[in-house]
């Protein structure tokens, strides 16, 4: 069956680096686009990174370009968010997506 398994979060200080793992099993990962998401209490999961299985093109939310970098590794079935100078509204869940699947998610907090 399908898994998504993150991990990585934590809590830090505002300035901060955090880097989350996506790992997959189950489906054939190096056919797939990856994502992450993410979901602040209150608000709607939106989308914060993608990046495609062909040429590794990215994609990212305005709110965090030039801060996190997405990559992936088909060889370890593993996709990854490097998030640096965080700030406490880049606190939220965050969720590793595959066609459609999600992992369980990890908690990220930014905070002095």
């Amino acid at each position: 069956q399908v898994q998504l398994v993150e991990s990585g979060g934590g809590l830090v200080q505002p300035g901060g680096s955090l880097r989350l793992s996506c790992a997959a099993a189950g489906f054939t990962f190096s056919g797939y686009v990856m994502s992450w998401f993410r979901q602040a209490p209150g608000k709607e999961r939106e989308l914060v990174a993608r990046i495609t299985h062909t040429r590794g093109t990215t994609t990212y939310a305005d709110s965090v370009k030039g801060r996190f970098t997405i990559s992936r590794d088909n060889a370890k079935n593993t996709v990854y968010l490097q998030m640096n100078s965080l700030k406490p509204e880049d606190t939220a869940v965050y969720y590793c997506h595959a066609a459609n699947y999600w992992g369980q998610g990890t908690q990220v907090t930014v905070s002095s």
